[in-house]
């Protein structure tokens, strides 16, 4: 599911499901060993996934450890990102070279807990998201804006070492181009083509039971962006 909106130059791997073939390397498994089960079989599948990906872009097998703030430690060279929920694991990867930044968020399409959208979102995005209920009611808006302000700030945190708030981004929602863009609120240490990074780009989809958001900055000017990608997906791939 995940390959319906990665950009090319990112490889993708997604499970739906625990896979019995996911295995730990002993030092992952250190990091989930007071775990319950159902926490280190995720743990393990969500490695899978993020192994798999990697070998697609041809890097050795070796552990990922958690970093800071449990952000996986990816091989030189590499940014990736890895999602879980109910049901569902994927990990997505690309070479520094050619993607900049890079997150993946999915979610259970299913409404947000009451008060959770007021408390992550700004009054501008409450109002999108008002609007957006009523133009289509069959998508859960809320918890497509959480899982896109997740994104945001999964690839934030890796790139700048510094860590968002709800409130430091500000979503806007292409319903016809299955795409969203953040505005970055707080002082980018980030230059990129001399400019301040402050405007992020990525794709989204509902599907399966599940909502999902990518987010890929490219890594050079050569590479031009369509709606954050590298290279768009197919329109008729996004629902």
């Amino acid at each position: 599911m995940i390959e319906r909106i990665l950009p090319r130059f990112v490889v993708g791997v997604d499970a739906f499901g625990d896979l019995p073939q996911a295995s730990l390397h002993p030092l992952e498994a250190l990091v989930v060993r007071h775990a319950v089960g159902a926490r280190r079989r995720e743990f393990a599948t969500g490695r899978w996934c993020a192994k798999q990906a990697l070998a697609g872009l041809h890097i050795p097998e070796g552990p990922l450890l958690p970093g800071p703030h449990h952000a996986p430690r990816w091989p030189e060279g590499v940014v990736g990102s890895i999602t879980h929920c109910a049901g569902y694991r994927a990990a997505a990867v690309a070479r520094s070279s050619d993607v900049r930044m890079l997150s993946v968020d999915a979610e259970p399409h299913a409404p947000l807990p009451p008060g959770v959208l007021e408390s992550i979102a700004l009054p501008e995005e409450l109002a999108m998201v008002r609007e957006l209920r009523i133009a289509s009611p069959g998508t859960h808006w809320d918890r497509l804006l959480f899982s896109m302000k997740e994104t945001v700030y999964k690839a934030w945190y890796p790139a700048t070492a510094r860590r968002l708030e709800f409130e430091d981004a500000r979503i806007t929602i292409d319903v016809s181009a299955a795409a969203f863009s953040a505005q970055v609120l707080v002082p980018s240490p980030l230059r990129q083509h001399r400019r301040p990074l402050d405007r992020l780009n990525g794709r989204w989809l509902v599907s399966g039971g599940l909502v999902m958001a990518v987010l890929a900055v490219p890594a050079a000017e050569t590479m031009a962006p369509v709606a954050g990608h590298l290279v768009p997906a197919a329109p008729g791939a996004l629902r």
